[in-house]
C-alpha cells in the first residue's frame, strides 16, 4: 500500500468515520414573492404621523393663544392680590360677588381719578411750554450769538424749520398712523376689560375653583395644592399691601419737598412718584422722579438738582432702612434675587412679567423652603466672615514672636554684666527681670 500524507490535500480532506461533515456558511434563502411587511409598521407609522400633527397643532393654537393666556396669567395674580380684602369682607356677612365688585369700584375710581389729574397736568404743562416756547428759543439764541459771534435770527429758524423736508415726513407718517393708534388703543381696552372679568370670576368663585381643581386629585395632592395656593394669596397679597404702604410713605416725602420748593401740582407728583417707584422694580424711583425734576426746572433750573438729590437719598433710606422692615414679613426676598427676577420677567413677557416677578418667585420660594431640609450652622469664624486660625491674625502674631525673641530685652530692667557672661556660658541667657539672680547664675556656671 502506498503511503499517504496527512498534511496533503486528500489528509486534509479526510474525515473521521461516523461523524457528521462540518456545516458550510450560511446561505441565505431566496426571497419569497408574496412576503409582507410587518403589521406593526403601518400602525407605527400612522401613529407617527398623529403624534406631528398633534404636535403642530398643538404649537400654533399655543402661539395663537398667547395673547389670552398672558391675560389670564395677570387675571390670576390680580385675583390674588386681592383675595385678602374679598376673603376679610366674606368673612364679616359679605356676599364673595359683591364684595369683588366693592374692591374693584375702589381700586377702578382710584384709577380713573389718578390718570385724570395727571392727564390734566400734563396738558396745562404742555401748553405752558408751547406758549413759552418761543421765549426759550430767543434766549437760546442770543446766547449762541453772544458766544459764537454768530447772527442768527428766529424768524430764519421757524422758516427753515417750517419748510424742512424732516418735518413734511413726520407729519406723513403721523397722519397714515392714526388709524394704528386707534386700534392699539382699542385692543388695550379690550384686554383691559378681559384682565377685569377673569379676575373678577377668579376671586369671586375662588372657594369653587379650587374645590374643582381639589376633585381630581388624590388627597394627598389636594393637601399641596392648598397649601401652595395659601401661600400664593399671603405672598402676592403681602406685596401689594407692603408695596402701596412705601408709596404712601414715598408719596408724602416727596410732596413735602416739591410743596418746600412751590412746585405746581405737588399733589399729583408725589402720587406719580410713589406708584412709579413702588411698581416699576430697582428702576422706578429714577423713572418716576423725572417728571418732577422737569416740571421743577420750569420754576427754577436749581429746584431740578434739589430734586434729584432727595430722590438719591431717598432711594437709600428706602433700600436700607425702610424696605427691610416692611417687606420682611410679606415678601423676604433678596434684592439680587428680585432683580434678577424682574429681568427674567421682562425678558419672558415684557412689563408684564416685570409686574408680577417678584411675587411669583416669592411664592416659588417659599413654598420650596417648606421641603428643602436645613442643618444647624456650626459655630466657625468664616461662617461670619473672618478668617481662619491662618489667617492674618495669626500671621501678625507669629511675627511679634519673632520680634520678641531676637529683641535684646523683653523687660523694663538692664541685665547685670555677669547675666551677659553667664548667657554666654549657659544654653539660655538671663531673663531682663532677673538681672541679680542671672549674676549667681554666671558665677556658677562660669566655675
Amino acid at each position: 500500500m502506498a503511503a499517504t500524507d496527512e498534511t496533503g490535500p486528500a489528509g486534509q480532506n479526510t474525515t473521521v468515520p461516523g461523524t457528521p461533515p462540518p456545516a458550510g456558511p450560511p446561505v441565505d434563502p431566496a426571497p419569497r414573492a408574496g412576503a409582507r411587511m410587518p403589521r406593526w409598521l403601518p400602525r407605527a407609522m400612522v401613529l407617527a404621523l398623529a403624534l406631528i400633527a398633534v404636535f403642530q397643532l398643538g404649537s400654533w393654537a399655543f402661539h395663537q393663544l398667547t395673547g389670552l393666556l398672558i391675560n389670564v396669567l395677570i387675571a390670576f395674580f390680580l385675583a390674588l392680590a386681592v383675595e385678602p380684602a374679598v376673603s376679610w369682607m366674606a368673612a364679616r356677612g359679605v356676599r364673595r360677588g359683591l364684595g369683588t365688585f366693592l374692591v374693584f369700584v375702589g381700586v377702578l375710581v382710584v384709577g380713573a381719578g389718578f390718570v385724570t389729574l395727571l392727564g390734566s397736568m400734563l396738558a396745562e404743562q404742555i401748553i405752558k411750554i408751547v406758549e413759552d416756547f418761543p421765549q426759550y428759543l430767543d434766549s437760546v439764541i442770543n446766547w449762541i450769538n453772544t458766544h459764537f459771534h454768530t447772527e442768527l435770527r428766529r424768524v430764519d429758524i421757524q422758516e427753515n424749520l417750517l419748510r424742512s423736508d424732516w418735518l413734511r415726513n413726520y407729519v406723513q407718517n403721523s397722519a397714515t398712523g392714526v388709524l394704528d393708534v386707534s386700534a392699539q388703543v382699542l385692543g388695550g381696552l379690550f384686554r383691559l376689560l378681559t384682565v377685569g372679568l377673569f379676575s373678577f370670576y377668579f376671586a369671586a368663585d375662588g372657594p369653587r375653583l379650587r374645590r374643582t381643581i381639589c376633585s381630581v386629585l388624590p388627597p394627598a395632592r389636594q393637601t399641596e395644592v392648598l397649601r401652595a395656593w395659601e401661600i400664593a394669596v399671603n405672598k402676592t397679597g403681602g406685596y401689594l399691601y407692603s408695596r402701596g404702604l412705601m408709596a404712601l410713605i414715598s408719596g408724602l416725602a416727596h410732596y413735602v419737598l416739591l410743596e418746600f420748593l412751590d412746585v405746581p401740582y405737588a399733589p399729583v407728583l408725589a402720587v406719580w412718584v410713589g406708584l412709579v417707584s413702588q411698581f416699576i422694580p430697582t428702576i422706578g424711583t429714577y423713572l418716576a422722579g423725572a417728571l418732577p425734576m422737569l416740571i421743577a426746572f420750569t420754576v427754577a433750573p436749581w429746584y431740578a438738582v434739589w430734586v434729584l438729590v432727595f430722590v438719591v437719598v431717598y432711594q437709600q433710606f428706602e433700600n436700607y432702612v425702610l424696605q427691610p422692615k416692611l417687606t420682611s414679613r410679606t415678601v423676604d426676598i433678596h434684592p439680587a434675587v428680585a432683580f434678577g427676577s424682574v429681568v427674567a420677567g421682562t425678558a419672558l413677557l415684557g412689563a408684564v412679567g416685570a409686574l408680577i416677578a417678584i411675587p411669583a418667585v416669592a411664592t416659588l420660594q417659599a413654598f420650596l423652603g417648606a421641603y428643602v431640609k436645613r442643618y444647624d450652622v456650626t459655630d466657625d469664624p468664616r461662617v461670619h466672615g473672618h478668617r481662619g486660625s491662618g489667617g492674618a491674625g495669626a500671621f501678625g502674631r507669629r511675627v511679634r514672636g519673632l520680634w520678641a525673641q531676637r529683641r535684646p530685652e523683653s523687660g523694663g530692667a538692664e541685665p547685670a554684666a555677669g547675666a551677659g557672661v553667664a548667657g554666654a556660658g549657659t544654653a539660655g541667657s538671663g531673663a531682663g527681670g532677673a538681672g541679680a539672680a542671672g549674676a549667681g547664675d554666671g558665677g556658677t556656671a562660669g566655675a
